[in-house]
């Protein structure tokens, strides 16, 4: 690219890309040195520190009155930043807002916004305002010599560099900002945790990472809500410097049906909160939720109720969908990018900024004790030589009185410095007492003693160190408090299906001999006593719960699934499964089951043959359904039952004959013909199987006919799987149903 030039008027002619590349670094590098990342010395951004400063050379100590905040900011723009003061003032709010600092620099009196609408603080003109106490650890030793004075922009002025932070403040309120091409995000802490922190690496500098991070276990934000982000995953975050923490509403539960939300995540809105669950509720997603309230008060900064439907309402699962699909679970971004003491941006790892903060802090000691050690060697120098006069009254009057310049001569006659001479000649006539003297000597003892301290501090870097560390821990008691923020482990969030958010009601689904279907509530229902189409009657039923699945089997040995809350309702004559599934040509469902997840399940055919499957493995998600028993030719699908392990398998056959053996006999597949259940005589056929514990009393009906078998009786029978078994009376010859006995 060609060099610039310059024509006959001067004026320097570039390319418009030269030009723009400039222009735009330019801005670029202001951006991020100026205005959007903080620095790491005192963790604030340009706008804090010139709004903190000006408060203080407004007097507006914690201790003074408050003042207009439009004082202040006019303060600001007029004389360190002339930018917007909307965006001046707004910056100021936010160090003014318990809910948005950890520990707020600026004590506001007024309307500052509340943690619902953090934007509706008063106008600046309405709001009066002072540095909080905690502001005092930023500015306590500015004028100690302890920073670097810049001009302000006009150069009328001049401001600090950096402010003297006696605490990591860089962590401790943390700050986010967008600049050119990088971002930061920090989140705040708790002071108290930190400086022991910096405690432990002032004595011993190689401490480990894992022993600093039992120090620091996490962040700790303004609000009581908690943080759930595992602790391995947030010493990862502490070591790369940027990752992500999870916030989580913090809840109790009232009267069993009651969720009082007491506390929400970090900059999180109760009313955006209870809009997302409102309109949950409307799209009738939320069946188990049938109120929601505000009842948040002085008293009770977040007080959200969310009534249950019932106390059958699983609490914990619902707050788990809430949690996974409001704003009441939140994700903050980390990214610890600091201006460092070389004045660069950098993504720093956590051990790294105390690292780096405690050599700024070490220095900046050092440079306070130097200040004052040069303070006190200047006063004992002025001390000298006021002890000179004192002991040559006479002769120092007569001089002043007599010389037309009596500087010199004193300085000739008692061998003393300019700045001796002119003190002496500086004092009052009420300074020449006998009690002067006295005064004078016990100011240099004491300033001796102060000296001697400096400078033996001074003098070690280990006693350096040690003072930082003293001073650390008195501000620690001084600012410190508790965590706030809890760490906790807790389950995943995790927005439930449309089928759990139905609420679970009890449910008898009934089947006819024609395959029609129907639902009734209430296990208390008894099938053969509802109306039949013509032509129809009953032919099974089951209880369960309206959220499980209704397995139904046909008579080619296929498996077919409809949810509960799906079927039509026991008021009418139902509708015919053959509408719903698509069943192989002349088969008909012929019995249904329904159950839990992981349940075991004997099904069992006519021939004798049956094997144990898990419920699970039952379940359809086509139409068509699955192939599940397989059946010989005219066999037919048992009644299935739910397997009681390490219980009994009762086998009743039509001959008629009963056999009983251990369930732990039968082999578990997922489909097949499974395990011979008993020996059949020819033209004999298998009518009911049954599962039940050891020692059960059961009831065998056989159409209108009921027989009672005690835990003796079917003790007498039991034998091992695939024998004969015992004969039973000719009056259960067409045993249909086994049942516990009541």
């Amino acid at each position: 690219m060609s060099k610039n030039l310059i024509n006959y008027d001067g004026i320097e002619q570039q390319s418009v890309a030269q030009f723009t590349e400039k222009a735009y670094l330019d801005y670029a590098m202001y951006v991020i040195l100026d205005r959007a990342l903080p620095h790491l010395g005192d963790g604030l951004k340009p706008v804090q520190r010139r709004i903190i400063y000006a408060m203080s050379e407004l007097g507006l100590k914690a201790s003074s009155k408050y003042k207009k905040s439009a004082r202040t900011v006019g303060d600001v723009l007029g004389k360190f930043h002339p930018h917007g003061d909307s965006a001046c003032y707004e910056a100021m709010v936010l160090m003014a807002q318990n809910f948005s600092f950890r520990y707020p620099l600026v004590d506001g009196q007024g309307n500052w916004g509340s943690i619902d609408d953090p934007k509706s603080f008063a106008a600046m003109r309405y709001t009066e305002s002072r540095l909080s106490k905690f502001a005092q650890a930023l500015l306590e030793e500015v004028d100690q010599g302890t920073v670097d004075w810049v001009p302000n922009f006009d150069g009328t002025l001049v401001e600090p560099q950096v402010l003297p932070a006696r605490l990591p403040h860089i962590l401790l309120n943390g700050t986010s900002g967008i600049a050119v091409g990088m971002a930061t995000d920090i989140p705040p802490h708790n002071l108290v945790e930190i400086v022991n922190a910096c405690v432990a690496l002032l004595e011993r500098p190689k401490i480990s990472d894992d022993e600093l991070f039992d120090l620091i276990p996490g962040p700790d934000y303004p609000n009581h809500a908690l943080v759930i982000t595992p602790h391995e995953e947030i010493k990862k975050i502490y070591k790369t410097g940027h990752g992500s923490i999870r916030q989580r509403a913090a809840y109790e539960v009232e009267d069993g049906v009651n969720v009082v939300i007491t506390a929400l995540p970090f900059q999180v809105s109760a009313t955006k909160v209870l809009e997302q669950i409102a309109m949950q509720m409307r799209a009738k997603k939320l069946p188990m939720v049938v109120d929601l309230r505000d009842e948040s008060d002085h008293q009770h900064s977040t007080r959200l109720v969310i009534e249950m439907r019932s106390k059958r309402v699983d609490i914990e699962i619902t707050m788990l969908h809430l949690f996974a699909t409001t704003d009441l679970e939140r994700s903050y971004r980390v990214n610890l990018n600091v201006i460092g003491l070389n004045g660069r941006p950098q993504v720093k790892s956590l051990s790294g900024m105390l690292h780096e903060w405690l050599i700024y802090r070490v220095e900046t000691v050092r440079r306070r004790l130097q200040y004052r050690l040069d303070k006190v060697l200047d006063r004992l120098h002025i001390l000298d030589g006021l002890l000179v006069a004192f002991l040559s009254i006479d002769e120092v009057i007569a001089i002043i009185r007599e010389e037309e310049k009596p500087k010199p001569v004193l300085m000739s006659r008692f061998n003393l410095t300019e700045i001796q001479a002119e003190a002496i000649l500086e004092l009052k006539l009420r300074h020449l007492a006998k009690l002067e003297e006295v005064k004078i000597r016990a100011e240099q003892s004491e300033l001796d003693s102060e000296r001697n301290r400096l400078e033996l501090i001074l003098s070690s870097e280990i006693r350096l160190k040690t003072q930082v560390k003293k001073e650390l821990i008195a501000d620690a008691k001084t600012y410190g408090d508790g965590r706030r923020s809890p760490l906790v482990k807790v389950l995943s969030a995790q927005a439930m299906s449309e089928q759990d958010l139905l609420p679970s009601e009890p449910i008898t689904v009934v089947l006819s001999e024609n395959g029609w279907v129907r639902a009734a509530r209430g296990h208390d229902v008894d099938g053969q006593q509802l109306v039949y189409k013509s032509g129809d009657g009953f032919a099974a039923q089951v209880k369960g719960q309206s959220r499980q699945m209704t397995v139904f089997f046909d008579t080619t040995g296929r498996a077919y699934s409809l949810v509960g809350h799906s079927l039509p309702s026991a008021r009418s004559h139902g509708e015919p499964l053959s509408g719903r599934l698509t069943l192989p040509a002349g088969a008909v469902i012929k019995q249904l089951l329904m159950g839990e997840s992981g349940e075991k399940i004997l099904l069992a055919s006519s021939s004798g043959y049956g094997f144990v499957t898990e419920y699970d493995s039952l379940i359809s998600k086509t139409k068509s359904g699955k192939s599940v028993i397989t059946l010989s030719s005219n066999a037919q699908v048992l009644a299935p039952c739910k397997l009681v392990e390490e219980g009994w398998v009762i086998v009743v056959t039509s001959e008629p004959r009963m056999l009983v053996f251990p369930a732990n006999e039968l082999s578990q597949l997922s489909r097949g013909k499974g395990n011979k259940l008993i020996q059949l005589a020819k033209g004999d056929r298998v009518n009911a199987v049954f599962s039940c514990a050891a020692g059960t009393k059961l009831e065998f009906v056989a159409g209108g006919y009921v027989k009672t078998f005690s835990a003796l009786s079917l003790e007498e029978a039991l034998s091992e799987r695939a024998k004969r078994g015992v004969p039973l009376p000719r009056t259960l010859k067409e045993v249909g149903t086994i049942r516990l006995a009541e």
